[in-house]
């Protein structure tokens, strides 16, 4: 089975413009995000953008890019287009370009998915044990089936705790969050990416739903390895080295 790694990267960021392209501590957001994912033992690692200033960068540091269309609705889409010009692979990664310090073993785990033929899509979740992680709208969370496979992804518990004060919720249900990695066959990738956005998705604001909506399973994994994102200059205070 061939993996094939890539990077979704866009210049024109509304909370932080040119992101991919931010200092952290002499290199650049892009750069340690490529130079972790190639340590994932991936058949080819790749940054898909639209921009000439992030191609330009990934050429000086030594890796590979692909340029694409700048109509991109999400990271899903562009990594269609990229598997449509680099074939020969059986299964896409899409590894997000503002987690600085993926770990390897998580793009890992996604990929280790992909050793059952079944599975189509898959991603990673992580157990919830904080009341603010639980009711923070901007961490989704997943709902499980038996067999691990996510059947709702939400801004909002669920299942809600009947009887209990919402203190008490991670107490009483073990709940999940979704870290937002995501595997594809190649077919699967090029069949999601020409469904209409659901109506799931436009109420949750959340393109795996249409996954879901239109009959696709996605399997998860659970990861305990926390993942820092950079959504805005100030989470770069977030970074201890």
């Amino acid at each position: 089975m061939k993996i094939l790694g890539i990077i979704p990267a866009r210049y024109a960021s509304t909370r932080f413009p040119g992101k991919p392209l931010a200092d952290i501590n002499g290199k650049t957001m892009i750069q340690r995000v490529y130079e972790q994912a190639s340590l994932a033992n991936l058949a080819k690692v790749v940054v898909a953008t639209d921009d000439e200033r992030i191609a330009k960068e990934v050429e000086r540091f030594g890796g590979q890019y692909v340029l694409t269309g700048s109509q991109h609705q999400s990271g899903t889409d562009r990594c269609a287009e990229v598997a449509q010009q680099v074939t020969g692979f059986d299964v896409v990664i899409n590894i997000q370009g503002d987690e600085p310090f993926i770990d390897p073993a998580q793009i890992a785990l996604v990929a280790s998915c992909f050793d059952d033929e079944k599975v189509e899509l898959a991603t990673l979740i992580k157990e919830i044990h904080s009341e603010e992680e639980l009711f923070n709208a901007n961490l989704p969370k997943v709902v499980l089936n038996a067999q691990g496979k996510a059947i709702y992804f939400s801004r909002n518990p669920i299942p809600f705790i009947r009887g209990a004060e919402r203190e008490n919720w991670t107490k009483a249900h073990q709940f999940y969050k979704h870290i937002g990695i995501y595997g594809y066959r190649i077919a699967t990738l090029l069949a999601i990416t020409q469904l209409p956005p659901s109506s799931l998705e436009l109420a949750e604001s959340l393109e795996q739903l249409r996954w879901i909506e239109n009959g696709y399973a996605v399997q998860t994994k659970t990861t305990a390895l926390e993942t820092i994102a950079i959504d805005t200059p100030e989470d770069l205070q977030k970074i201890v080295f």
